[in-house]
C-alpha cells in the first residue's frame, strides 16, 4: 500500500504544440519529427560556422554515447520528453524549421525546475523570433507544466542572447565561472532566472508587447 503522504510524480504533457500568433510571423514550437531529417541537416550544415562558438562540446577526457543517426537523435528526444527530463522543441516559421529551443534539466520534487537554451538560423535573427520562442517555452514550463523555475545561461560574450534575455526582463543572478565547456574550452556564463512568482498572469509574452 502506498504511503498517504507520497504523491505520484507529476509529469508535463507531452508532445506538446505552441502557437504564438500575436505578431507577424507567426512562431510554432512543436517536436521534431523523422520525415524532418533533410531540412533539419540542410539547416545544420548552413549555420555551422554561425552555432559552433555557442554549442557545447566534450572536455578532454570525457566521452558519451553520440547518436549515430537523425533517426537515433529524435528517438533520443522523444525518450527524454518522455520521461520528463526535457522538452524538446523546433522552431518552425513560415513551414520552414529556423531553429529549436529546449527545456532540459528538468527536476521536479521540491526544487520544481529546469534551464533553457536555444539557436536560431542566421538568416532568421533580428526578426524576435528566437525572444518569442524563448519566451512561449518558459511561459509553458512555468504554466501548464507546472515547474517553478526557469534559468538561463548565456556566454558573457555573447552579445544577441543577453539582450535577448533582458528585454524579457530576466533576473540577473551573477557570473558562474568556467561554467559550462563550449567551443572547446570552459566558459564564464551569466546567469538568468525567472520564477513563477515573477511572471504577470499573462506570462513573459505579455512583456514583449510593452517593447
Amino acid at each position: 500500500m502506498r504511503a498517504p503522504w507520497r504523491r505520484e510524480p507529476q509529469l508535463a504533457p507531452w508532445p506538446v504544440v505552441l502557437r504564438d500568433r500575436s505578431a507577424e510571423p507567426e512562431v510554432v514550437l512543436r517536436p521534431l519529427r523523422l520525415k524532418d531529417e533533410d531540412e533539419w541537416h540542410h539547416l545544420r550544415r548552413e549555420n555551422a560556422d554561425h552555432v559552433r562558438p555557442w554549442e557545447p562540446t566534450l572536455p578532454p577526457g570525457v566521452t558519451t554515447r553520440l547518436p549515430v543517426s537523425y533517426r537515433q537523435f529524435v528517438s533520443d528526444l522523444d525518450r527524454e520528453a518522455a520521461a520528463d527530463r526535457a522538452m524538446p522543441w523546433c522552431i518552425e516559421v513560415g513551414g520552414r524549421i529556423v531553429g529549436q529551443v529546449h527545456l532540459f534539466g528538468i527536476v521536479r520534487a521540491a526544487q520544481q525546475s529546469a534551464a533553457a537554451g536555444y539557436w536560431l538560423a542566421e538568416s532568421e535573427s533580428g526578426q524576435g523570433i528566437a525572444t518569442r520562442a524563448l519566451a512561449m517555452a518558459i511561459d509553458h514550463a512555468l504554466g501548464p507544466a507546472g515547474l517553478h523555475r526557469v534559468e538561463v545561461n548565456i556566454r558573457l560574450d555573447n552579445d544577441r542572447s543577453l539582450a535577448l534575455v533582458r528585454r524579457l526582463r530576466l533576473r540577473e543572478e551573477g557570473v558562474r565561472e568556467r561554467y559550462l565547456h563550449i567551443d572547446g574550452s570552459w566558459r564564464d556564463h551569466l546567469s538568468f532566472a525567472v520564477t513563477a512568482e515573477e511572471v504577470e498572469r499573462a506570462g513573459l509574452a505579455s512583456r514583449l508587447s510593452h517593447l
